[in-house]
């Protein structure tokens, strides 16, 4: 079983129209709604890949409701913790003819010291029988700023390797706890170790604690730092479409990896043949299985061999900074 944890997970509501009028009135020409956060995204293409799988989190009010019945048709296992307050939405504005997102990100509930506890509870129940398990997305109010170092120590205590996928602060008090690994998207990158190259900031946030780092660089495919090497994986192509949740099919076949043992080349060209065929299917967490294989032998992995220098520190972390995602 793979166990995934998104603690401020969503409904995720899609707009599909073919061009923004900024500043204007816009008619939307369909719309659906969805379970939706990182870790959930991440269990549902695990489900669809016919893959044993537990999601939980945090969920409360007619939204949290609205998500765990959605959920409940998606093939992972509910496991999720009742709170008092209400499961945020996200809006996500697919432009046809820019083949491009924009994401409004609502704030999720607060969480009481009771219901954290209660989380963590049963997340060391559940960790019992677990491969593997993903960590992913922001943390929502009430809940400690160094959770993901928490719950990576809990599930290294365990046995279980942990893969997270956070940025910023939250990221960075999961490092030191070791995960097997963690993938920030460009963006998350700088956010966390400051205006530098995916490599050196990579190397350094493995020099901070990480096993394994898997750099996301949108259409430019993936970027790996680990122990075995360092690699760069490319579509054949760039994809158009709607890229909500590629990154989280993406932490979907290398936690599949992970578990397997797989050699990182074939890990990461599953990576990015799963993240693109995700880009081309109309909702976050789908993609069509046809798409997958035929892009999979398109994907392109070659080692990276530049000087090898020790990275620098990781920078201070701002006071108050950020984790918006």
């Amino acid at each position: 079983m793979i166990l995934t944890v998104t603690l401020n997970p969503a409904v995720d509501v899609t707009y599909h129209l073919d061009r923004v009028a900024h500043h204007g009135s816009n008619r939307v020409d369909a719309v659906a709604e969805r379970a939706g956060g990182k870790g959930v995204n991440v269990a549902r293409v695990l489900a669809a890949l016919g893959h044993d799988t537990v999601a939980t989190g945090l969920a409360g009010g007619a939204t949290g409701e609205a998500l765990r019945a959605d959920l409940a048709t998606a093939g992972p296992r509910d496991e999720f913790v009742t709170v008092d307050g209400t499961t945020r939405r996200t809006v996500a504005v697919v432009e046809a003819a820019a083949g491009d997102a924009t994401v409004y990100l609502e704030p999720g509930p607060v969480v009481s010291a009771d219901e954290w506890a209660h989380f963590t509870a049963r997340y060391r129940r559940l960790l019992r029988t677990a491969e593997a398990v993903v960590l992913s997305g922001s943390l929502p109010a009430g809940v400690p700023p160094d959770a993901y170092g928490t719950l990576v120590a809990l599930a290294a205590g365990a046995g279980v390797p942990a893969v997270l996928d956070a940025q910023g602060p939250a990221l960075r008090a999961g490092l030191a706890a070791g995960p097997a690994l963690v993938k920030p998207n460009a963006a998350e990158l700088v956010a966390t170790a400051g205006p530098v190259t995916p490599l050196t900031g990579a190397r350094m946030l493995r020099a901070a604690g990480a096993r394994a780092v898997v750099v996301s660089l949108g259409p430019g495919g993936l970027l790996a730092s680990t122990r075995d090497g360092d690699w760069r994986a490319r579509p054949p192509q760039q994809v158009h479409g709607n890229p909500t949740g590629a990154g989280d099919s993406a932490v979907a076949a290398l936690t599949l990896g992970l578990v397997a043992g797989t050699p990182w080349p074939d890990r990461l060209a599953q990576a990015v043949a799963l993240s693109a065929a995700t880009v081309l299917a109309p909702l976050a967490g789908s993609f069509d299985p046809a798409d997958h294989r035929r892009l999979l032998p398109l994907v392109t992995v070659r080692p990276v061999y530049p000087p090898s220098t020790p990275p620098p520190p990781l920078p201070p972390s701002p006071e108050g900074e950020p984790c918006p995602s």
